[in-house]
């Protein structure tokens, strides 16, 4: 499909090249030509040097012919004009904005503009690492009984099954994330140093297997 993109900074340019390297086609604008430095020599999409919300640069870009098209400038304002631009002019329904104000990212939210918040998802990051019990779920389940967490495993699990986990606790280790990538877990998977481990869990025993977890392991 044909992407356009609004915001040549770091996140837009690593958007342009992952969606290219996928098949699709993409367009990007940025306000100046510099910006397209971050570029891969290889990237073969269109680069537009002007406003995302601009109805004739966006024409350049393709949109009239896009799928899809994401607002990731460093403006709050901007993004979401040229989401709205996307949607509400062009017909784009799959659209994107990043918004840094988290008050601002749920007003739009429940305007129908999918966003995301840097700011609230780097806060709930750091949280996950400096508390690693009792931290914000990653994913709830929309009954609120099933919550899927990142878990601070103890030391010495570390050299076990992630199988065993499963048994000491009775959740699921939906993946884990080793050096940066996500990983299903199999039968014979063991934890390393460094391992991000992802778990799905009843709500109500949440508490209880991460203290579980963030101790010794008992013998199996």
């Amino acid at each position: 499909m044909h992407v356009v993109i609004m915001g040549c900074g770091r996140v837009g340019s690593m958007l342009a090249r992952g969606l290219e390297r996928r098949g699709h086609t993409v367009a990007i604008i940025d306000q100046t030509a510099d910006a397209f430095r971050r570029l891969s020599p290889n990237f073969t999409g269109r680069t537009i040097v002007g406003m995302g919300f601009d109805r004739e640069v966006l024409i350049e870009a393709g949109i009239e012919d896009a799928e899809a098209f994401a607002a990731v400038s460093n403006g709050d304002n901007s993004n979401i004009l040229a989401a709205r631009v996307a949607r509400e002019t062009f017909g784009i329904s799959n659209v994107v904005a990043r918004i840094y104000d988290p008050g601002r990212a749920e007003v739009y939210q429940r305007l129908g503009i999918p966003t995301v918040g840097t700011v609230r998802w780097t806060v709930d990051q750091m949280m996950r690492r400096l508390l690693p019990e009792g931290s914000e779920p990653e994913w709830r389940d929309p009954s609120g009984t099933i919550r899927l967490a990142e878990v601070h495993v103890h030391a010495e699990w570390i050299g076990r099954l992630a199988l065993d986990i499963e048994k000491a606790t009775g959740a699921r280790v939906a993946f884990l994330t080793r050096l940066g990538e996500g990983m299903l877990p199999r039968p014979d998977t063991v934890i390393q140093e460094g391992d991000l481990v992802h778990v799905v869990m009843p709500e109500q025993d949440a508490a209880a297997i991460e203290s579980q977890l963030g101790a010794k392991p008992e013998e199996l």
